[in-house]
């Protein structure tokens, strides 16, 4: 894996909230990830995440519109916990490294991975915060983005507004219909210049969970498949919101709560 992080790099995520890694798989690691992923989701037959009884296109209470969203991208959430070639690729300890630097923090604990796997002529994803969503609030938390297919202008390739991050908060404006539903919460960025990143199947991209970022719609018969991870960095509290922990873990948790359970947020990288 192209797993160098620059000072350049660092530095432009910083500035941008997010970066573009072209080739971070080459061709034989690609092959591994892609059926990886589609025997976890096999697995799966349907169950969106462990520990909820919620079923891929049913109402998450996560996102708003489930009609709507559920048309967006098929979601398979915490592969990790129920594949364990899955699990090998989350817990490499080289991409826990390369968060923890982008985000300048010392120790990166999985907070949740995800397959997104946009159907032919799906729905675009509007333009959304991560880290609201979440439950710890930490403006250094990121994701990876994995591109398993090529992602394109016209099957739905992210699309950024660069420095964002620096303004956003943890109110959650949610996902809905409308793309332009976040400048009601963030008005000053309606006109802001947005940022295409297509990518070769076998690139990647960091963001930031509050940088502002959305996908077009799938326009063409295909899928457009990525894995993704989001990342809490180490020493982080509950925040009160669920998300995706499972129900029995939150009836031990209280506001405050330190989220170091290994079996639900491992830690994968600490320099220490």
């Amino acid at each position: 894996m192209n797993t160098t992080i620059t000072p350049q790099q660092i530095s432009s995520y910083q500035n941008d909230g997010y970066i573009v890694i072209e080739n971070f798989l080459n061709a034989e690691e690609l092959e591994t990830w892609r059926s990886a992923v589609t025997e976890a989701v096999e697995q799966r037959k349907g169950q969106k995440m462990p520990g909820k009884a919620i079923k891929a296109g049913e109402d998450d209470g996560i996102n708003n519109d489930a009609e709507y969203f559920n048309k967006v991208f098929d979601q398979m959430i915490n592969l990790w916990q129920t594949n364990e070639k899955v699990k090998q690729l989350m817990f490499d300890p080289r991409i826990g490294e390369m968060a923890a630097k982008l985000a300048g923090v010392d120790g990166i604990r999985i907070w949740h991975d995800q397959a997104l796997i946009k159907k032919p002529w799906a729905n675009p994803t509007s333009w959304h915060l991560d880290t609201p969503f979440w439950s710890f609030s930490d403006r250094r938390a990121l994701s990876i983005w994995v591109a398993l297919d090529d992602a394109t202008l016209e099957n739905g390739c992210l699309f950024f507004i660069p420095g964002s991050q620096k303004e956003t908060s943890f109110d959650n404006p949610g996902i809905g219909k409308n793309m332009d539903a976040i400048f009601t919460n963030y008005p000053s960025f309606r006109t802001s210049k947005s940022v295409a990143a297509p990518m070769k199947a076998g690139s990647c991209s960091f963001h930031n969970g509050l940088t502002i970022h959305g996908a077009h719609a799938n326009m063409t018969p295909g899928q457009r498949r990525a894995m993704t991870c989001a990342y809490m960095p180490d020493g982080n509290t509950y925040n009160g919101i669920p998300n995706v922990l499972p129900d029995e873990y939150m009836k031990t948790l209280k506001v405050g709560d330190p989220l170091v359970n290994e079996l639900q947020n491992p830690l994968i990288y600490s320099s220490k």
